[in-house]
């Protein structure tokens, strides 16, 4: 099972869960509608696509409305510590959910007392308690973008508003950011950094760039980085190795955007409509190329 949990920007909205439906540029679930523009929603969306085209089960979702005050995080948390545990979930994909370091670890002592944890994601909310919360390692991968980056590798910012001046989130710092993340231990096993370019990396190593095609109308569309975490999310419920679905899903992603033909006022509901041709030409074209490895040493800065 494929679990995904966040929130959207609906203070009436209430704690639901079930199978999402898509129509058109809304999605349903448990009967209650909320826009696929970006976020959750959109999370969600490009997930359920891409597992469709995959043949697998649809995912399990998990949506409470929070306008940012923490009341809808909240009770969603303890809902997750109570019933998480009795799912078969092979992947969670944690996304937008206001920081809350002790209900955080709760949920996450409440896995591990089960054993056998799932491949745990996190982005966006959910990523900074992590962070913050001194349990970066036990998940499996982190989707930040530079700027969130730069608050992984910042050891004592407790929110990327929060991360100190010097450090730097210019594209040029990508590597040492990296480096900086894992020697305070506060990256996941794996990171996947959106961006102009996106990285895939472990401790060790940079292990793929994807930058191409680039399409640079997608710059300023939003959704687009929360479409990359569904992907992701997707091809390793899959059975791909995360680090392999991290670049297949960054692939996919910008050939979907390439697809949609976008224009400055393109939706992400329109990008998600490609993602099955997306995907199935990233399919094919990697069943075509054999398996190789460029590591890159990161840079000392």
């Amino acid at each position: 099972m494929l679990v995904l949990i966040g929130t959207v920007p609906d203070k009436n909205f209430p704690l639901v869960s079930g199978t999402a439906i898509l129509n058109g540029d809304s999605l349903s679930l448990d009967g209650h509608k909320t826009l696929v523009n970006r976020g959750t929603p959109a999370l969600i969306a490009a997930a359920s696509m891409a597992c469709k085209t995959l043949r697998l089960h649809p995912p399990l979702s998990f949506l409470v409305g929070d306008i940012g005050l923490g009341n809808g995080s909240r009770k969603l948390y303890q809902h997750l510590k109570a019933h998480l545990p009795s799912l078969d979930a092979k992947v969670i994909a944690f996304h937008y959910l206001q920081p809350d370091v002790d209900l955080h670890n709760r949920v996450l002592w409440a896995l591990e007392k089960k054993g056998n944890l799932p491949v745990l994601i996190a982005d966006a909310g959910y990523m900074y308690a992590a962070k913050m919360s001194g349990f970066a390692a036990s998940y499996d991968l982190f989707t930040p973008d530079i700027g969130e980056l730069a608050f992984l590798a910042d050891e004592i910012a407790p929110h990327p508003f929060y991360t100190r001046g010097f450090i730097l989130f210019e594209e040029e710092n990508v590597p040492s950011l990296i480096k900086r993340a894992f020697e305070g231990e506060n990256a996941a096993k794996t990171l996947l950094i959106k961006g102009s370019k996106d990285y895939i990396c472990t401790r060790e190593r940079i292990l793929a760039t994807v930058d191409t095609p680039r399409v640079e109308t997608l710059e300023p569309i939003g959704g687009t980085g929360d479409t990359l975490t569904g992907l992701v999310a997707a091809l390793t419920y899959g059975g791909y190795p995360v680090a392999e679905a991290a670049t297949m899903a960054a692939e996919v992603n910008r050939l979907a955007g390439k697809l949609a033909n976008p224009t400055p006022a393109t939706q992400v509901a329109e990008i998600i409509k490609e993602i099955p041709k997306a995907l199935e030409a990233v399919l094919n074209e990697a069943a075509k190329v054999p398996e190789q490895t460029c590591p890159t040493k990161y840079a000392h800065g």
